[in-house]
């Protein structure tokens, strides 16, 4: 027959396996809470007005190359709006971001400043002679284009 000293070992026993499984729960749902405030205070920055007016800025000007784009509006634009996706980049591939969340929020407008910054970026490289700057950058829109590539093969586009 089972005594009562093995029943409350069980119990305890079980006991614990479910503080495991809670205290597991608990870990990753915080974890996706800590992801959710970190992208919408990203989203913030985003979309202040400082921010949008230097994207602004870096739309309406039209330039032949680096050297020109320097001459008339300067870095301070451009290094405002790249930094902030650089950083992006850099919680992406340290994996400390959800992809889909900046997929969601930013793949489009990243596309557009990405692809309108490029010849400044690769100004810049030259200028400090090393190719890792705004690398990051890069990488966060490497990653986005391969995203759109395959949502476009699973929808059948």
């Amino acid at each position: 027959m089972v005594d009562i000293t093995e029943i409350s070992a069980i119990v305890a026993a079980a006991g614990v396996m479910i503080g495991v499984v809670y205290y597991i729960l608990e870990m990753r749902h915080q974890s996706k809470v800590r992801q959710t405030d970190l992208i919408m205070r990203l989203y913030s920055t985003f979309g202040s007005k400082e921010f949008q007016d230097a994207w602004t800025r870096i739309e309406s000007i039209e330039f032949k190359n680096y050297d020109e784009y320097v001459k008339k509006r300067g870095l301070g634009d451009y290094a405002q709006c790249a930094t902030f996706f650089e950083g992006i980049g850099v919680l992406l591939q340290k994996k400390l971001i959800d992809i889909n969340l900046v997929d969601a929020l930013f793949s489009v407008p990243l596309k557009f400043m990405y692809e309108g910054m490029k010849p400044i970026i690769e100004g810049n490289r030259e200028q400090f002679h090393d190719q890792r700057v705004f690398g990051n950058f890069e990488y966060l829109y490497d990653e986005m284009n391969k995203r759109g590539r395959s949502e476009e093969r699973r929808v059948g586009k």
